[in-house]
């Protein structure tokens, strides 16, 4: 065989290796339900930021935790540890996509967090619509 072509070979072979690992370190959607059942499997879980309970951080005692109260999609609410600051708007976000896993003591830790917050551009203001 030529030189090129086992270069290609080995390069390939380093192409498909590093696929399947990262298809392997991938979290799937899913709710607090199936995230509860398999605690410390990672899992994006959907929900809504529940406003009857209070947002928790204290930037003096640890400035990368903030912990509040999360309803998912088909309504279990559940105790969030976000390792992270408080992020800004909180408050204001629709929608709320953990990136973590379940506890053994019915929390929920989460390493990341994206946030759908309202847009500042709504159908009805809309100019010349």
């Amino acid at each position: 065989m030529k030189r090129s072509h086992i270069i290609a070979i080995v390069i390939i072979a380093v192409a498909i290796a590093a696929l399947v690992g990262s298809l392997n370190d991938s979290s799937t959607y899913a709710d607090l339900n199936e995230a509860f059942d398999h605690p410390g499997t990672e899992y994006h879980v959907v929900g809504v930021l529940d406003r009857s309970k209070p947002i928790v951080y204290e930037p003096s005692l640890n400035a990368s935790l903030t912990s509040f109260s999360m309803v998912d999609l088909k309504g279990r609410p559940c105790t969030v540890h976000l390792a992270k600051a408080k992020p800004q708007d909180l408050e204001r976000s629709e929608r709320l996509v953990l990136i973590g896993s379940a506890n053994a003591n019915g929390e929920f830790e989460a390493r990341d967090m994206l946030m759908k917050c309202p847009s500042k551009y709504n159908e009805e203001n809309r100019i010349g619509g």
